[in-house]
């Protein structure tokens, strides 16, 4: 079950947490206010996996996930290698957290059973 914590080095530092998924690419929570140009908020989330299988199974079983709400929101998922990428936009920054938040537990949902049932195998 610590096999793919392990795996997983990145920590959020602020937060104390040993959740690989709350730290972001540059080791910072980062979400940026409204910008002048787009009045966007925007949050950015890079999630290491061990293997870009491990990857790319979380990328599946998270991308039904749509957001409850049809306007204000998008959200895209995308694999590299073997880091899950979440790019989030949003009209205001209350329907940003809520997504971010939302993601989160469904993310650790993901991770928690990947643990419980180890690595992938072949069949």
């Amino acid at each position: 079950a610590a096999k793919l914590r392990d795996a997983c080095p990145a920590r959020s530092a602020a937060a104390g947490s040993d959740r690989p998924w709350q730290r972001l690419s540059d080791g910072a929570p980062r979400s940026s206010a409204a910008e002048p140009s787009s009045l966007t908020d925007r949050s950015f989330l890079d999630v290491p996996f061990p293997s870009s299988r491990e990857a790319t199974i979380a990328l599946r079983s998270l991308s039904p996930d749509r957001e409850p709400r049809r306007g204000g929101i998008s959200k895209q998922l995308s694999v590299s290698g073997s880091t899950l990428s979440v790019r989030w936009s949003a009209d205001e920054a209350r329907i940003l957290r809520v997504s971010v938040n939302s993601f989160l537990d469904h993310l650790s949902l993901v991770v928690e059973t990947m643990e419980d049932f180890g690595p992938p195998v072949d069949l």
